[in-house]
């Protein structure tokens, strides 16, 4: 800690990210075990969080994530798509494809960004918003691909006709980038991705991934 910062605002983030950190919550004795505070100090930065909405306690007297974070987390959204939006339009640009930026939304893949070139007579309509599960679709195969692989540069995934019949993907994992985990692809009408296409979506993923560090 230095002169310029809050010992209670760092202690109420802390609190923040170590119930972010688990799905079963956290009792008063545990988070005053983890902070290295005594109880009291946690009674109140838990009384604090919660009429913000921001921590929930239950029947059990467990603390957990509050919905006021949802509302904190629409507005990330926005910021990704704005950082990534450069990357995206060089990329649909250069391949001649519908370029988007794909983020994990619990157990589904939820489109924020979608950039479709300017140039082509066609090309596969995509639009922000869209979701489909993870383990479908280049977008989502690549964020798994990304989990349970340790190396450093996971590669591209492609995939086949499996959200859309006739439509080919690929994509790749955000990597190094806290508190994101996503994917950048391209998505077209064709049999077969051209071979250069993966190189090319991987530069992609690390230019978003450098405008969100």
């Amino acid at each position: 800690m230095t002169a310029e910062t809050s010992q209670t605002l760092d202690r109420g983030l802390r609190v923040l990210k170590l119930l972010a950190d688990t799905d079963h919550g956290l009792t008063v004795t545990e988070l005053s075990h983890k902070l290295g505070v005594n109880r009291t100090v946690v009674y109140r930065l838990l009384a604090t969080l919660e009429q913000h909405a921001l921590v929930r306690r239950d029947l059990g007297g467990r603390a957990r994530v509050g919905l006021g974070v949802l509302r904190l987390g629409r507005q990330v959204h926005p910021l990704v798509r704005e950082a990534a939006m450069p990357a995206l339009r060089s990329l649909a640009e250069d391949i001649g494809a519908t370029a988007h930026l794909t983020l994990v939304d619990g157990a589904e893949a939820l489109a924020v960004a979608v950039v479709e070139p300017s140039w082509t007579d066609y090309h596969v309509a995509y639009r922000a918003g869209f979701r489909h599960p993870l383990d479908r679709g280049a977008a989502g195969k690549a964020i798994l691909a990304a989990r349970q692989q340790r190396a450093d540069d996971p590669g591209y995934t492609l995939t086949h006709g499996e959200l859309e019949a006739g439509a080919c993907g690929a994509a790749a994992p955000l990597l190094g980038v806290t508190g994101v985990e996503g994917s950048v692809g391209v998505v077209m009408l064709s049999e077969v991705v051209p071979e250069r296409v993966g190189a090319r979506v991987m530069d992609a993923a690390r230019e978003v991934a450098e405008a969100l560090r």
